[in-house]
């Protein structure tokens, strides 16, 4: 539907009118609603000024100067829904809430010009953007509570949950929120989107919630316009999938302002009071096409899109108007010209502000690091007395050589003891303490509100921590097995590693995930529980992926990432090989090659491993083996191999795949001219190729060899040494490249 279309159907429609008896402003504009005439004329205008940005975002791009067209028409009921709340209310918003924005704007005393000049800001993608800095063009604003989303597939939804949570988790934990402690979240989305996954998890997860009687204060908006970009929606389905056991529903005609107004008040009040969830169903229309590309033609007829346009809300508000005596059809014509008048200016004054000139500056946000902060704040340790009592007297100091797993359970007990928001939650960490024992005894010493279980949905837990993070709380879930992140990885590549970027770090977003991977595990097979892939996370940009091997490196690692995420928002991975949590030994049946002390908070700062830093082991100058993980205690043990016929080798230590140690990398490199690399993920998309590229990249002429793990899913039983990397395979690698 063409834009002078609709623009030419609202002159009629509104000159049609005919004027009724005059109300007082501050009465209701029409029996049975709560909406007065004020109110009515407030919010009128901040639909008419969210319908004129998608003219202006048209004209903009006819002028290739504008750069998206998704816009908010027949979706400008929504200002009801911001009315109906408070300004410090958290909202993730849908990519059609133009009105709900301009209204939340005005809420926090901004003038009607700021609201606009952000969209349009945003529409023509200039650097001055208060958001995403023309990066994306979002609905979001720090000052707003508007966190922003570029989801259209509501994978934000998992996030509102979490947002909602932390609200309550925050007060429970006596710890600083950047929400008011009785604010509620709102998330809105349309009614395709009601169907996603992501959007499942979120509704069973509030529910899940609620039933067990935990409070969950999130209103969820669905916007529902019949129709996802040319697929309709079944009448009625969207209505009898919103009614689940704990969710109290709602329904309104998102075109008739008055009710959507008096019903999302209740919907509102309902959340704020009881503490818990609602679904909000606003029946809407879409007018102008899905985008300014959509020809809607192509797939509805001409009878359904006049349909749609004789529920125009921007008519039927201006209706309520007149009808109530608060305006004439003349005066609400004039003083649109004049709206369109001034947000094209608007738009034309954006279109000379700078924009992004260069991949550094767009790429700032990404990862911000300071590594000095993070240095000093790593060391950072409770109190001696908080420390004694959170290791009930026996500090882990004093316990001798620990495994890779003890050394990851102290570390989170220390981590738990001084940071009083951090939060540690997951499938079967609580009471059982996970699956290999790695969270034992933390849910008895520090209780159920930082140490709980949450259910079996990897999207829900991730989204648990997401909202956390937001909300300024520290988040480290644990994904049970590698495998299982695969089922939620959008929720850290496309929510998580993408907020700082869209929000220029306005929005910090701090989450350690730890994650029990790789293979090798004795006695227990199966890909979803022996899995060797990485390749999904690797190429997040900005995502942090650590990956010791050794219970020295597990400690300091851990305190690096906590650190990192705490003050500069770090979104980082934290992979354990299982098959070395409860190994001892390196060469020799009792050797305790494998165990390390625990250090002390006075060696902290020594002992503090940098992101991105290497760690080596021997002074060989014939070859350098590059490995990680599994693969260190493999090459360690090759290499002494070597070492004993002769050959001078050393092993380097990755210790975090991204960002991968280039400097450490190309100096051990250079060292011996020979570089072998011991993979145990996949000779296709694993670490290997991209060790490789740097070391070409950077000119390195000597020789570079690699092993690795098959292009092969990981079978059950003994059949797996068929298809993972071996120690016999780096020793005839090695003597290959050093023959």
């Amino acid at each position: 539907m063409a834009r002078d279309t609709v623009e030419t159907h609202f002159i009629q429609a509104v000159t049609a009118l005919e004027g009724g008896a005059a109300r007082d402003p501050a009465d209701p504009v029409r029996d049975g609603t709560t909406l007065t005439g004020a109110e009515c004329r407030r919010l009128y205008k901040r639909q008419v000024d969210s319908r004129l940005l998608d003219i202006a975002a048209r004209w903009l791009r006819e002028q290739d100067e504008g750069f998206y067209t998704i816009g908010s028409a027949g979706h400008e009921g929504n200002a009801a829904v911001a009315a109906a709340l408070r300004p410090g209310d958290p909202a993730l918003l849908h990519y059609r809430s133009g009105a709900f924005y301009l209204t939340r704007s005005e809420q926090a005393g901004r003038l009607p010009e700021q609201g606009i000049r952000d969209v349009l800001l945003g529409l023509t993608a200039s650097a001055d953007e208060p958001i995403a800095g023309g990066r994306h063009k979002v609905f979001g604003h720090p000052d707003l509570a508007v966190i922003p989303q570029t989801s259209t597939i509501a994978s934000h939804l998992p996030r509102a949950v979490g947002v909602a949570f932390a609200i309550e988790r925050a007060r429970a934990l006596g710890a600083p929120s950047a929400w008011p402690d009785d604010a509620i979240t709102v998330c809105s989305f349309g009614d395709a989107s009601a169907n996603h996954a992501s959007a499942l998890t979120a509704f069973n997860t509030a529910a899940y919630a609620t039933f067990q009687g935990q409070p969950l204060p999130i209103l969820f908006v669905c916007e529902d316009n019949g129709i996802g970009i040319s697929v309709r929606t079944p009448k009625g389905w969207v209505e009898a999938a919103a009614r689940r056991p704990g969710i109290t529903y709602f329904g309104a005609d998102g075109c008739d302002l008055a009710q959507a107004y008096d019903v999302a008040r209740q919907a509102a009040e309902h959340v704020r009071t009881h503490r818990s969830p609602a679904f909000l169903h606003l029946s809407t229309v879409r007018l102008m096409g899905h985008a300014g590309s959509d020809v809607e033609l192509a797939y509805r007829t001409q009878r359904d899109i006049r349909a749609d346009l004789e529920r125009d809300p921007l008519v039927a508000t201006a209706r309520l108007l007149v009808e109530a005596g608060q305006a004439t059809p003349e005066e609400l014509l004039s003083r649109y010209e004049l709206s369109r008048e001034h947000v094209l200016r608007i738009a034309l004054e954006t279109t000379r502000t700078p924009r992004l000139g260069s991949a550094r500056d767009i790429m700032a946000p990404i990862a911000p690091r300071q590594a000095d902060l993070i240095a000093k704040i790593s060391p950072v340790a409770a109190e001696a007395s908080t420390r004694e009592k959170a290791f009930a007297g026996t500090l882990p100091e004093s316990e001798g050589g620990v495994t890779l797993c003890q050394a990851i359970n102290r570390t989170l007990a220390d981590a738990l003891a001084v940071y009083p928001e951090m939060m540690v939650f997951g499938e079967d960490v609580a009471k059982k303490g996970g699956v290999y024992g790695v969270t034992r005894g933390l849910q008895k010493r520090f209780g159920h509100t930082r140490v709980f279980d949450t259910h079996l949905d990897e999207q829900a837990v991730l989204g648990l921590a997401l909202g956390a993070g937001v909300s300024k709380l520290l988040p480290v879930p644990e994904i049970q097995y590698l495998a299982y992140l695969h089922n939620a990885i959008d929720q850290i590549r496309g929510e998580a590693a993408t907020l700082s970027f869209f929000s220029q770090g306005a929005f910090p977003n701090p989450l350690v995930v730890r994650v029990a991977g790789y293979a090798y595990q004795k006695g227990f097979g199966g890909h979803f529980h022996n899995d060797n892939a990485v390749g999904a996370l690797r190429d997040i940009p900005g995502l942090v992926i650590a990956s010791p091997s050794r219970p020295d490196d597990a400690a300091s690692m851990l305190r690096t990432c906590l650190a990192a995420a705490r003050t500069q928002g770090s979104v980082c991975v934290f992979l354990e090989p299982i098959a070395l949590y409860h190994t001892k030994d390196l060469f020799d049946e009792g050797d305790g090659g494998w165990l390390a002390p625990y250090a002390p908070p006075s060696r902290w700062a020594e002992t503090h491993v940098p992101i991105g830093r290497a760690r080596s082991y021997g002074e060989g100058r014939d070859l350098t083996i590059v490995t990680f993980g599994n693969g260190l205690r493999m090459s360690l043990r090759a290499a002494v191999r070597l070492t004993q016929e002769g050959f001078s080798c050393r092993v380097l230590d990755l210790r975090w795949l991204a960002p991968l140690p280039v400097e450490d990398l190309l100096r051990a490199a250079e060292l011996t001219g020979k570089v072998l690399i011991a993979d145990e993920t996949r000779h296709t998309g694993g670490v290997s190729e991209g060790i490789v590229a740097e070391l070409l990249d950077a000119g390195f002429e000597g020789k570079i060899a690699r092993v690795t793990s098959s292009d092969s899913f990981i079978p059950l039983g003994d059949a797996a040494r068929h298809v993972l990397l071996s120690e016999e395979e780096i020793e005839q690698a090695a003597r290959k490249l050093l023959s």
